[in-house]
Parts: structure tokens; C-alpha cells; sequence
């Protein structure tokens, strides 16, 4: 059993309220693989990175048990990079700097070893590139996670809409949902969206959880009341990792198993946001995300008799 990622591996410059970073490392697809790799590997992944990314980076990938066949390395040209400032209100951001670099002409290429992967996961991207590799695919997936942002509605609207149909769960955000079904209520939004093509809609409230939504049912996993947040720049591709992460694992792709998924993908949010950039995914243990899982269940589990 194999996972299959396709995202960006790039460099990010961060401001928050609560400190800077210089350029570090960032990219959906590098966040994607650091959450999955703690559930499943292999982990096929597909980018595309500058001669500037550094080789100990591509190493500690493939030390998780990441492979690289699928990443192309344009040793002549600079990585993505990707420059925000997010407010007190850690929901809002400014980008400051976007610079497309290798991104600009990039055609992702899925090699021969990755057709047995059952399992796709479609980091934010170019929508057109996203579908690229899903019909690169021999085989059909046994399941499909796809996340997507409001900027790909705004620009490429036709090729989301194309791209909606292959899909069969797609991960967005409140704002997200409600921009493209043209919903206010969630409820709404999400099965509007399961009408364009996704069986599966997952809705994201950062600091307030998420929502799960299949046909007529629907879960709402709390989230994590942290302490302290200094960067959520990766927390929304490290859920995906988690949750793609733990569906593959347990090749279990049933609407009970996915409330387990959003537990564990909102658990390995909680603990990309307590540091700057993918610092914090690179020291936790297997004891700390089954420790971190638990406080999500005993957040949840409790006795009620209304008798």
C-alpha cells in the first residue's frame, strides 16, 4: 500500500504577531509528507524544486521513507517562494511575496513506480496540474484527496470544476466552502459542493475544528485548545497528511474510519502551529501523536444521563 502526494516544495518567509522566520522550508507537498509519513510508507511524491533546495532536506525525506523518482530538481533555476504576514487573528494574512520560479513551466511527470499507489493526495495547486497527474494514473485510486483555495476559483474556475468530478473527498476551508457553492450555511455549502463530483467534503475552521460531510451525515471534530500558536502557515497541508495519512494505513475508507482521520489530521495540525515552519513536525515521537490523539478523545468523551 502506497501514497501517492502531489504539491509544492518550496521556501516561505513568516511574520506573525509572535515572531519572524527568515526563508525556510515550506511547500504543501513538504508538510503533506511529514504529517503522512508518521501513518504510511511509501510516500510517491511528485514536485518540483530549484538547484537552490537543499540536498539535506531531499535526504530527510527519503530517511521517512519518502521517494523522490517523481520530484524534478531544475538545478538551473530558484525553488517557490512564498512570503505572508499574518495578523492577530491568525485566520487572516497578507501575502507579501509570491515568486513562481521553477512553478512557472513546471509539468508534473508521474513515473511508472508510482501506478500501483491506491491512494492520491492533491496538494493546493494549479488545478490543471492536479488533474494532470490524476489522468497520468493507469489505475484508478481508491481514493482521492484533493485541497484547493480560493485564489484557483478566482483563476481557473473551469479547470476546479473539471477537476471536481475525479475527486472523492476535497479538503477546504469556511471561506473556501462558502465561496464555491455560493452558500452561506455550511450545510449548504458542502452539498453543493458534493453535487459537483466529491463524495466526501471536509470543511476546516482552524481554531474551531472541522466538519466531515458524506450524503445526509455529518461530524464536527473539535480542535485543540493550544497555549501558544506561532505559525499556521503548514497546518492545513499537515492535516491532509494526517488524514490521508491514516486512511491509508488503515486501508479503511468508510465514513466511521474518516471521523478517526480528522481526529488524527487535526492532532497533527495542532502540532505544526506551535513553531515556526516544519521545526516542530521534525521532533515529535510516535508517543507524542498518540498522546496528542488521546487529548482529542478526552476532549470529546464524556457521560450524560438525562434521566
Amino acid at each position: 500500500m502506497s501514497l501517492l502526494v502531489f504539491g509544492t516544495m518550496a521556501f516561505d518567509a513568516i511574520e506573525t504577531p509572535f515572531g519572524k522566520s527568515d526563508r525556510i522550508i515550506g511547500g504543501a507537498a513538504t508538510y503533506i509528507a511529514l504529517s503522512a509519513s508518521n501513518f504510511i510508507t511509501p510516500i510517491k511524491q511528485i514536485s518540483v524544486v530549484g538547484g537552490d533546495f537543499p540536498q539535506e532536506e531531499l535526504d530527510h525525506l527519503t530517511s521517512l521513507g519518502v521517494h523522490l523518482e517523481g520530484v524534478q530538481i531544475k538545478k538551473d533555476q530558484k525553488s517557490f517562494f512564498w512570503s505572508g504576514r499574518y495578523h492577530m487573528d491568525m485566520n487572516e494574512r497578507d501575502t507579501l511575496d509570491t515568486q513562481l520560479n521553477v512553478l512557472a513551466d513546471f509539468n508534473p511527470v508521474v513515473p511508472d513506480s508510482y501506478q500501483d499507489a491506491e491512494f492520491v493526495m492533491l496538494g493546493n495547486g494549479v488545478p490543471a496540474l492536479q488533474h494532470s497527474v490524476l489522468k497520468q494514473m493507469k489505475n484508478k485510486p481508491r481514493l482521492v484527496v484533493m485541497d484547493t483555495m480560493n485564489f484557483w476559483m478566482e483563476t481557473a474556475m473551469s479547470d476546479l470544476e473539471a477537476l471536481l468530478k475525479d475527486v472523492d473527498v476535497l479538503l477546504v476551508n469556511d471561506s473556501e466552502a462558502r465561496q464555491l457553492s455560493a452558500q452561506f450555511s455550511l450545510v449548504r455549502a458542502a452539498k453543493e459542493i458534493m453535487s459537483m463530483g466529491p463524495k466526501y467534503v471536509v470543511i476546516k475552521k482552524g481554531e474551531h475544528g472541522a466538519l466531515l460531510f458524506h450524503g445526509d451525515q455529518v461530524f464536527v471534530a473539535p480542535a485543540l485548545p493550544l497555549e501558544e500558536v506561532f505559525d499556521p502557515t503548514g497546518a492545513g497541508d499537515t492535516f491532509a497528511g494526517g488524514f490521508i495519512g491514516h486512511l491509508a494505513r488503515t486501508k479503511d475508507i468508510s465514513f466511521e474510519n474518516m471521523k478517526s482521520a480528522i481526529i488524527v489530521g487535526s492532532a497533527m495540525a495542532s502540532f505544526c502551529v506551535e513553531k515556526f515552519g516544519t521545526t516542530r513536525m521534525r521532533e515529535i515521537s510516535r508517543e507524542d501523536i498518540l498522546n496528542r490523539i488521546q487529548q482529542f478523545v478526552d476532549l470529546v468523551n464524556f457521560d450524560i444521563n438525562l434521566v
